[in-house]
């Protein structure tokens, strides 16, 4: 199947996109985008690979879903394209940010800088209908970002996982910690914010691991 996608990523994935689940996925997909306004825009669903090609990825976020809500999401897991009031949970993560590097909280919350970096900003399911958050999950996208978290664990090293809350801990449970670090804690959503993830250190522990791998740092 010809997937519109990076050109590194489409060489990764190439079975996946071959499988029949992918094939369901990609008509459910195309159907609700049709019929129902649909996030984010179609040309932004594979927007996470784009920015970040699979030889550059350094560090994986995992989200669960895009943002619902009108022109926030734009394919990169917590970001919001500019002039877009931030979310509460990206707010979150700039006031960690602030706390463990001393970098203030910046005036956009597009968080494209970091994917040119080598931050692979992953949800779990690519789409969402508006104002419907998990009106895409079961559809299979989980099934193919799954398959992303596993190439990228298998085929690389040193690379770290930035794992908050259950779910997204659930879906890197079978990262091996001996090859890569995993950086786990609650959720940034404001429901368990101050339950650990405020004073997880999690910005200044990645670029510690990849000083000492020879990588350069992110820019947070």
């Amino acid at each position: 199947m010809d997937v519109k996608i990076e050109q590194s990523w489409n060489q990764a994935l190439q079975s996946e996109f071959d499988k029949e689940y992918f094939a369901k996925l990609t008509e459910f997909v195309r159907n609700e985008y049709k019929s129902r306004l649909t996030f984010p825009p179609a040309g932004l669903i594979f927007n996470a690979f784009d920015q970040c090609p699979f030889d550059d990825v350094k560090v994986v976020i995992i989200g669960q879903d895009p943002y619902h809500g009108d022109g926030q999401a734009h394919g990169l897991c917590f970001s919001v394209n500019d002039g877009v009031a931030f979310p509460p949970s990206l707010l979150n993560i700039f006031k960690e940010i602030e706390r463990d590097l001393g970098k203030p909280t910046p005036a956009s919350g597009n968080l494209t800088r970091w994917a040119q970096q080598g931050v692979l900003l992953l949800n779990a399911t690519l789409t969402v209908q508006a104002h419907m958050a998990g009106s895409h999950q079961n559809r299979g996208w989980e099934t193919f970002t799954d398959a992303v978290i596993h190439t990228l664990a298998n085929k690389k090293d040193h690379l770290v996982f930035m794992l908050w809350g259950s779910y997204a801990q659930k879906k890197g449970a079978f990262i091996d910690t001996n090859r890569h670090l995993v950086l786990k804690s609650v959720h940034p959503s404001p429901l368990s914010a101050y339950r650990g993830f405020i004073g997880n250190n999690h910005f200044s522990l990645t670029n510690q691991y990849l000083q000492k791998n020879g990588l350069p740092e992110i820019n947070w």
